[in-house]
């Protein structure tokens, strides 16, 4: 019997065409935030040309796509990009407090097996009061270390690879310091050890921001945080002086230059461009 496959039947040249499915049009005025199915990339609308499109992501980069009808989400779901009119006020993207473009609400990546380790809880707390949406965004864990003495034994244990590289953020990183002595002990190429010049990660906040034109000066010997209260005339305990000096930061234009580059630096690192 011979096969009756689907083109076996007469073909209907007069049957009506398929209709293709239907996206809600979305006007694609610079600023919007959207997300580029295919390759799951989410930024800003920096430049509509069809057709090309081009969007800003959180981390600064620029991608440029084709245009197709459901090929960009809003809201989560598939959207027609069209033109807007041509007097439209652009929608001015939102930054986040590191300086990235904003997003907007997506989902946080699934952690990465890499790593940014610090010093302190203080050094954790500030990075992500800053660089948060940045780190839920590309899936990174920044963990205390509660000192670095042991730094060699602590990157041993970690493991870093390839695929799970280690980042490491040093106060007082400058030449002559027990901390570079330390550091210069680790020798990975899967492991990036950046940091600042500052005593602490306190003096990397700018010190405007407690009020005073700069950083007390503590004779070596004395401990540095007790000495920084007292100079200030702050009586508690150093975590609620902490507490109010972080809440005051608003952004990074509120931390030094030098803590600025190092933190960027790691997480470009540890979280590559892809």
């Amino acid at each position: 019997m011979a096969n009756r496959g689907i083109l076996s039947e007469p073909l209907d040249v007069d049957a009506p065409k398929k209709k293709g499915r239907v996206y809600q049009k979305i006007q694609a005025v610079a600023g919007l935030t959207v997300t580029h199915q295919a390759s799951n990339t989410t930024g800003a609308i920096i430049r509509f040309a069809p057709p090309i499109v081009q969007l800003r992501d959180n981390r600064g980069r620029d991608h440029s796509f084709r245009l197709r009808d459901g090929a960009f989400l809003y809201g989560g779901e598939p959207v027609a990009l069209v033109d807007p009119p041509k007097n439209a006020a652009p929608k001015a993207p939102s930054f986040t407090a590191s300086g990235s473009v904003d997003p907007g609400e997506i989902p946080a990546r699934m952690a990465r097996a890499s790593r940014i380790y610090v010093e302190g809880v203080h050094d954790a707390e500030l990075i992500e009061h800053v660089w948060g949406d940045d780190l839920r965004v590309e899936g990174i864990v920044v963990q205390s270390m509660d000192g670095m003495d042991d730094l060699d034994m602590i990157v041993r244990s970690f493991g870093p690879g390839p695929r799970r590289r280690l980042g490491i953020l040093l106060d007082h990183l400058v030449d002559g310091s027990k901390e570079s002595r330390i550091a210069a002990t680790v020798d990975h190429p899967d492991v990036l050890i950046c940091g600042h010049p500052y005593v602490d990660i306190w003096q990397g906040i700018k010190p405007s921001c407690a009020g005073i034109e700069r950083w007390p000066e503590i004779p070596l010997g004395q401990p540095w945080k007790e000495g920084i209260m007292a100079e200030l005339g702050f009586h508690g305990p150093s975590g609620a002086f902490w507490k109010q000096l972080r809440n005051r930061v608003t952004n990074y234009r509120d931390l030094e230059p030098s803590l600025i580059g190092a933190v960027e630096q790691l997480i470009d690192f540890v979280a590559p461009p892809e």
